[in-house]
């Protein structure tokens, strides 16, 4: 579609609107826009007597038409389209493909800045910041002098574990706490509150690194080569073990690409690895770096995604939602731990980023490169077969080795007949191998990293005489119990209540906190050693907008002695004075009812191991289970990728899980429970029907059944699966089922369709 021309006539267009419907619109165009009208353009456009932003997908031949007058497009509000052909066609391919409306695909795919109701902020803003001016080590201290205040104490310790300051609005909402709790704590001089001025810039507040060039090794040069004499829409699964540095090789092919006056993506899977990121190709690309993330504001995503769009900065370096930044010339895309299930969009529409980037790769005529240590099995199968080009890198830079792994078995570690209660519970958390490897490094002023992938302080509560559970009144889970603040919290739909001192059923003072969570382990270790500098970094101490870096950072220049979190510290993560790592409870998540769950586990604990030992001193993992004998922990501890694949995608083909097969899920929900069993049955009798027509084979239906959590949010939740060894069926099937299939309006029920699931939880 050309560049439109002064007209005296009408011109027809199609229009995706951001509307949950599998539709497009026809909207008249009468004489000159005030911009280009092209495809891609956003255009604004009259919905049921309100102005809406839509996206021009074309020309239209006017036949939905029928005999209806067409409304008329109010403006073109751009000079240029906000889509360029190849990233419209990446949007109309995830629509089929994830089966979710085109015009949600295309406002997914921009800022919000760019919606119809939001404009870009201020370049300048200004905000209230409270800062700590004083230190309380003691934990008695802390207890004398917040007795009668345990707000003052939340807010101090909060403040504490994000590195000493944060903005007020963000303490006052993340610990939901009055403005009078905040000048408290100032009044008693723990406290001081500033005023800081922000530019729009997210780089301002970070020094920019010097370059530091370093000559490839021979297993890196040959990747480099590789990928820098690939063939347009190449994959590469670059397969290169913790420390072996995939880094390098991403940093030295995107030189020449920019070299040959092209531009490039870069996707990590955690805001918590960007800055890291962000600094290294900062240090080797200069300005040419524009960062695209969640935790930006949407003036600074906009100022971010005008520059790529331009053409002012050549690389964009980000999470999930970067694969969609504006570059024109796109060379080459890189998706650093290719294996992360964060690649994958949890509302509509649900794309996987890791997808994604491989069809705009084809689209763009670029490369793509899926770098990990521990690949997913659905891209290891594809490289065997020839499909994705293999790279290795199977030695650490500098001839380092990998660290060595111990297994401590947390079954035997209580068994010790002197030992009193509080030791083993202390045991049951630090087996005192743990604990003496830690005492050992931290005396020779090294580092350690501890992971537990539980946060929290308590799984959940339970009465010890009728064993009631805390339960969310709007979730099938129990609550987690948390300190500073004092409350029980749902991880799924953040419903909160107070603790309660008697148990509501029988009316029991015998109220026991069972499980772990890293806020526990923090207090143990905080108890046990009190001069320990420790730094906790899971959601709760990580929700301000940079405070990953600057705990980061605060690791970086030794200010922390035991780095301890969840699994956004299992990997990205690179310090080379870390020589001891710790994984408190390797078996979190070993037993959940998924079928991704050992790969996850061995996943996880391989990843974490790898961020000890990538200095000159070495390194030694010690691993926490109480099951030594599964396959996720055995390849985990000899660091054996190919001894997991071996063990691991047999189980997948009988019952058929990816990559033996395609999977869909489709999850139904509604307020009231008999009315959405009723509505997943009468789904499952639509899909048997469907499955049994002529032509239509490779497809197998599982359930319905209701989902492992079956209440989330007030909603009642039941599911059915499709395994597909024929993709292109499944997509028919699915798409008449979506667009055919009638859902009552009663009891708010809804259907969800989520292909190629990450989890079945």
């Amino acid at each position: 579609m050309s560049a439109a021309v002064p007209l005296s006539g009408r011109r027809l267009i199609e229009v995706a609107l951001p509307l949950p419907l599998f539709k497009t619109f026809t909207y008249s165009v009468e004489g000159e826009t005030r911009h280009p009208l092209v495809a891609g353009s956003r255009v604004i456009v009259p919905v049921r007597n309100r102005r809406e932003v839509g996206y021009c997908l074309g020309e239209s031949d006017g036949i939905a038409l029928g005999d209806a007058e067409p409304k008329k497009v109010i403006d073109v509000p751009d000079a240029s389209p906000a889509f360029r052909p190849d990233l419209l066609h990446v949007c109309k391919w995830i629509a089929d493909y994830y089966l979710s409306p085109v015009g949600m695909v295309m406002r997914a795919a921009l800022p919000a800045a760019l919606g119809a109701s939001k404009r870009p902020e201020p370049a300048v803003k200004s905000r209230r910041v409270i800062r700590l001016t004083k230190e309380l080590p003691s934990l008695m201290e802390r207890d004398k002098i917040f007795s009668r205040s345990p707000q003052q104490r939340a807010l101090f310790e909060m403040l504490e574990s994000v590195g000493g300051s944060a903005p007020v609005d963000q303490v006052v909402q993340q610990l939901q706490c009055s403005d009078a709790v905040v000048q408290g704590l100032v009044k008693r001089g723990f406290a001081l509150i500033s005023r800081e001025t922000t530019a729009r810039d997210p780089f301002a507040h970070r020094a920019r690194q010097a370059a530091t060039t370093h000559a490839p090794t021979p297993a890196q040069r040959t990747a480099i080569d590789a990928l820098t004499s690939a063939a347009p829409g190449t994959v590469a699964l670059l397969h290169g073990i913790t420390g072996s540095g995939k880094t390098l090789v991403y940093i030295e092919f995107l030189r020449e690409i920019v070299r040959r006056g092209r531009s490039a993506i870069v996707l990590v899977p955690e805001i918590a690895l960007t800055p890291q990121a962000v600094d290294r190709f900062r240090a080797a690309f200069g300005d040419e770096v524009a960062v695209l993330h969640s935790a930006l504001s949407d003036g600074e995503r906009y100022d971010a995604w005008l520059a790529l769009r331009r053409g002012e900065k050549r690389i964009a370096v980000g999470a999930r939602s970067a694969i969609f930044a504006p570059l024109e010339n796109l060379g080459a895309i890189v998706v650093d731990e290719e294996h992360e299930a964060s690649y994958k969009q949890g509302e509509s529409p649900r794309y996987h980023a890791r997808e994604v980037a491989i069809v705009r790769a084809r689209e763009s005529g670029a490369v793509c490169v899926l770098g990990s240590a521990t690949p997913s099995l659905e891209s290891w199968v594809n490289a065997q077969s020839g499909k994705y080009t293999l790279l290795t890198l199977p030695a650490r830079v500098g001839g380092g080795a990998l660290p060595k792994v111990e297994l401590v078995d947390l079954r035997l570690t209580t068994r010790a007949a002197h030992l009193t209660a509080a030791e083993k519970q202390l045991r049951s958390v630090i087996s005192e191998r743990l604990e003496t490897e830690l005492r050992e490094r931290v005396a020779k002023q090294e580092q350690v990293i501890l992971l537990l992938n539980r946060r929290g302080y308590a799984s959940f509560v339970q009465c010890s005489n009728c064993e009631w559970v805390a339960a969310c009144p709007d979730c099938s889970i129990s609550l987690t119990y948390h300190r500073a603040p004092d409350r029980l919290v749902c991880h799924y739909c953040m419903h909160q209540e107070a603790l309660a001192d008697t148990c509501p059923q029988c009316r029991s003072l015998t109220m026991r906190q069972r499980g772990l969570g890293t806020q526990q382990v923090e207090r143990m270790l905080a108890e046990r050693l009190p001069s320990l500098r420790i730094a906790r970094m899971d959601v709760d101490t990580t929700s301000g907008k940079w405070a990953h870096a600057t705990l980061l950072d605060r690791v970086e220049h030794g200010e922390v002695d035991v780095l301890l979190g969840t699994q956004m510290i299992a990997k990205g993560l690179d310090f080379p004075n870390v020589t001891l790592v710790g994984v408190i409870d390797a078996d979190v998540g070993i037993n959940l009812p998924d079928f991704r769950a050992s790969e996850r586990t061995f996943q996880l604990a391989s990843q974490v191991a790898g961020r000890a030992g990538r200095g000159p001193k070495g390194g030694l993992v010690i691993i926490q289970t109480r099951v030594p004998t599964h396959h996720a922990i055995r390849c985990a501890v000899t660091h054996d990728y190919h001894a997991f694949v071996a063990e691991e995608l047999p189980g997948r083909e009988s019952p058929a899980y990816p990559p033996t097969v395609r999977l869909a899920n489709i999850v139904f929900s509604g307020a009231h429970e008999i009315a959405t069993m009723e509505l997943a049955v009468a789904a499952g009798k639509w899909f048997e029907k469907a499955l049994a027509t002529p032509g239509i084979n490779g497809i197998e239906l599982v359930g319905p059944a209701p989902c492992p959590i079956e209440r989330i949010k007030t909603r009642w939740r039941w599911h059915l699966l499709l395994r597909a060894t024929n993709s292109a069926a499944l997509t028919r099937v699915a798409r008449h089922f979506l667009t055919s299939f009638d859902v009552p309006s009663r009891g708010e029920l809804r259907v969800t369709f989520d292909r190629d699931p990450v989890s079945l939880l």
